[in-house]
């Protein structure tokens, strides 16, 4: 039983190992022949089809939402390790209401963005209110991962710390979140990957214009929206295509960056630790 155990486990990772080569393969094989300069070219036009004025605007949404959702989401997390009764109905219906969110579909996300921020509060389709909408849609991911990062660590380095006559906020910001600050941040990162590849919502709050937003209240399209538009018209596929490889690309340099610094936050605890 061990081993067919062990076997099913090898065969699954590497039927995922599989499509995950497959789709990368594929994309990069319809896409590397038409990547060229003219795509990186600053201004947009139907000519050029550039996606640089995406790309940016892309890291501008994401840079924001990653602002607006991290400070929520870690403290409020640390509201409901570190203060918070865990069996408290308050605490019940935080997890409820994250758990519910955690699982509502971007599409409406992105209607509850347009008929608030974009029409209530009037801020029009612009990228302060796609970068909100998607700041509330990883705020749940955010919740969740530094909870649990809170939880992994040891109780003894909190009774140490009070035991030397520590303040609970010092210990917190001092002891606490230095040792779970790993786990926080694989949270981020994954956060930033949803906002990476989100589509649906920002077409209902950003907007789909492929110039280059002159402010936070100007409209724009993120890569995702602009490899959708592309698709759609149906004569530049080649140039979807290429636009997809440069989101693999990005995503895949983030990811790698994300690991490297990570790996290090985890061995500099190490060593302060011996």
């Amino acid at each position: 039983m061990d081993r067919v155990l062990k076997s099913l486990v090898h065969i699954g990772a590497v039927i995922s190992f599989g499509f995950v080569l497959l789709i990368i393969g594929y994309v990069g094989f319809k896409g590397i022949g038409h990547i060229d300069l003219d795509l990186f070219s600053l201004h947009y036009t139907t000519e050029n089809l550039s996606l640089l004025p995406s790309l940016i605007t892309t890291f501008i949404i994401g840079l924001i939402s990653l602002l607006v959702a991290i400070p929520i989401g870690v403290f409020s997390a640390i509201y409901m390790v570190e203060y918070a009764n865990n069996q408290s109905f308050l605490i019940k219906v935080i997890r409820l209401a994250t758990e519910t969110l955690a699982g509502i579909p971007s599409i409406v996300y992105g209607l509850f963005g347009l008929l608030f921020f974009v029409t209530y509060l009037n801020w029009g389709f612009s990228l302060l209110a796609g970068s909100v909408t998607l700041a509330i849609m990883v705020l749940p991911l955010i919740i969740r991962t530094t909870e649990e990062a809170l939880l992994s660590v040891d109780n003894s380095l909190r009774e140490a710390s009070y035991a030397l006559g520590v303040s609970k906020v010092r210990t917190i910001f001092k002891i606490v979140l230095p040792t779970a600050l790993p786990g926080i941040f694989s949270g981020i990162v994954l956060a930033f990957g949803r906002i990476m590849g989100e589509s649906a919502a920002l077409i209902y709050t950003a907007g789909t214009v492929p110039n280059l937003p002159k402010g936070i209240f100007s409209s724009g399209r993120t890569l995702t929206i602009h490899m959708y538009s592309l698709i759609t018209e149906g004569i530049n596929r080649d140039k979807a295509y290429a636009t997809a490889v440069v989101l693999l690309v990005f995503v895949l340099v983030i990811n790698f960056l994300s690991n490297k610094i990570s790996q290090k936050l985890i061995k500099e605890r190490v060593n302060d630790k011996n």
